[in-house]
């Protein structure tokens, strides 16, 4: 037993360390040199230098000039992840109804463990002027789907929290100057999956959680709620 932890040890802290450093490229941050990934990955440089080229051959990363960019078999990878992510596949017509009804952008956001993180979107094509969200975006913790997913997980007796769990809604302008975001919470049997939300400019999002737009909203999450197997506390058993 304890030889096996012995030799088990250093293959879990490798798989570890790669895994924190293919986390270290985000939408904001796509390139990164080495001597940034030494300092965010805390090793000396020729252990991170020994983990980007076994990543390089993997074609989890790539490297031009001297700077690191996630390499095409994430895409692949990515791809097959959101491929079984059920709930991407079936949320797809009602952000599409949301779209339509509403007229502003619908997305769809799972938790990674950490944070929000877009995992599909519905443009409205036809507006003039639209917010843009890319997929794959990891969204801040106060922005409206991180103040949904930290309501439902967290239990910190945090004020606005509680009005959110009440709601059943978030509204936030606070991430990005302009822009707004109303977010509602998306169950599948009793727990929390995903957000779904509508981003537009200060404008267009009604913050008001009687409004119209916000209705449509709750509407659409709860029934795509029940679809995926969620029963309001009302309606349970026992």
């Amino acid at each position: 037993m304890t030889a096996e932890r012995v030799v088990e040890a250093p293959i879990n802290q490798s798989v570890e360390r790669a895994a924190r450093l293919l986390g270290l490229f985000s939408v904001e941050e796509p390139e990164l040199t080495l001597a940034e990934l030494t300092a965010r990955l805390g090793t000396s440089k020729a252990t991170a230098h020994r983990y980007v080229t076994a990543l390089r051959h993997a074609g989890l990363l790539r490297s031009s000039n001297g700077v690191y960019t996630l390499g095409p078999r994430v895409v692949e990878l990515a791809a097959a992840a959101l491929a079984g992510l059920r709930i991407v596949k079936v949320a797809g017509p009602y952000l599409e109804r949301l779209v339509e009804e509403a007229g502003e952008t619908a997305v769809l956001s799972i938790w990674d463990g950490e944070a929000p993180v877009v995992v599909r979107v519905e443009d409205n094509v036809d507006r003039l002027v639209r917010i843009s969200v890319p997929t794959g975006s990891r969204l801040p913790l106060d922005s409206a789907q991180g103040k949904v997913f930290r309501a439902f997980l967290e239990e910190d007796g945090d004020p606005e929290l509680d009005d959110v769990r009440r709601d059943g809604l978030a509204f936030n302008t606070r991430v990005f100057e302009g822009i707004a975001a109303l977010g509602a919470p998306v169950f599948q049997v009793d727990e929390i999956v995903a957000t779904m939300a509508l981003v537009g400019t200060t404008t267009a999002i009604e913050s008001g959680v009687e409004s119209q737009m916000a209705q449509r909203l709750r509407d659409a999450a709860a029934t795509l709620s029940a679809e995926l197997g969620f029963l309001p506390p009302e309606r349970r058993k026992g």
